[in-house]
């Protein structure tokens, strides 16, 4: 006669035990009181193998950003390259969006802990600024041998990741409660709407495109733009866009 026992629950893998018991120290003694040494004697491993996946405390606050920024370089690498480049770098940056959505309560407890703290506010505007490098230097590329092909990347860059974090941010602060789909996809269709086209060369009928993608209302028409050349890139675009009368 034999007997049968339920076989224990399996262990999480050492990254997510080690991801879990900062979490959890994180929200009982605050951030900045947990040490490197407390997280490891929770998951009971040993301060080397919390090293061998993470070379920082605040990486661990931040554990699936080196991931998806691989996928997104990937995905961009890899895409059609007949498909419009704004369109390209907005579905790109709904990785970020699904990447945060796989795990809302994670995603919600890490907010409210980068609000808290100063050092990891810094930590995130970097990686944001990461991802804001790999939609840039993919425009370059599609918008190579335009006069104006860096200013436009680098604009239409910044333009797609502040509509994704506006949004982002709004799904956040309402505990993951809102469609994130759809509270994205409203801020990304505002930049496919002013910077987009239906193709990446010249608009259709061989007018001359204009500064957000469309024919030029008037083609014969010169703006002349004056400006400190100390002066931000979007105060430029602000007041580009006002000579357009899009302001």
């Amino acid at each position: 006669m034999s007997s049968s026992s339920a076989a224990p629950p399996a262990k999480p893998p050492m990254r997510d035990a080690l991801i879990a018991a900062a979490f959890r120290l994180f929200v009982e003694r605050g951030y900045e009181q947990t040490t490197v040494d407390d997280i490891v004697a929770l998951a009971g491993v040993g301060r080397r193998s919390f090293f061998r996946y993470f070379p920082s405390k605040e990486d661990v606050v931040f554990p699936d950003h080196e991931g998806c920024l691989a996928d997104m370089t990937a995905f961009l690498a890899t895409g059609d390259p007949e498909c419009e480049p704004v369109r390209q770098v907005c579905d790109a940056a709904r990785l970020v969006l699904r990447m945060y959505a796989e795990n809302p309560t994670f995603s919600v407890q890490r907010y409210r802990l980068t609000k808290q703290v100063p050092g990891l506010r810094a930590y995130e505007l970097s990686v944001v600024w990461r991802y804001e490098r790999a939609l840039a230097d993919y425009l370059r590329g599609r918008y190579a041998g335009r006069p104006d092909g860096t200013l436009r990347a680098d604009v239409v860059a910044a333009a797609v990741v502040a509509a994704h974090n506006n949004a982002l941010r709004s799904w956040l602060r309402s505990d993951g409660r809102v469609d994130a789909d759809e509270t994205v996809g409203h801020a990304l269709g505002y930049v496919q709407a002013a910077f987009g086209t239906q193709a990446a060369g010249p608009a259709a009928g061989g007018a001359p495109a204009g500064l957000f993608g469309g024919p030029a209302e008037h083609p014969d028409d010169v703006v002349v733009l004056v400006s400190r050349r100390d002066a931000p890139l979007w105060r430029v675009v602000q007041e580009i866009e006002s000579a357009f009368g899009r302001a």
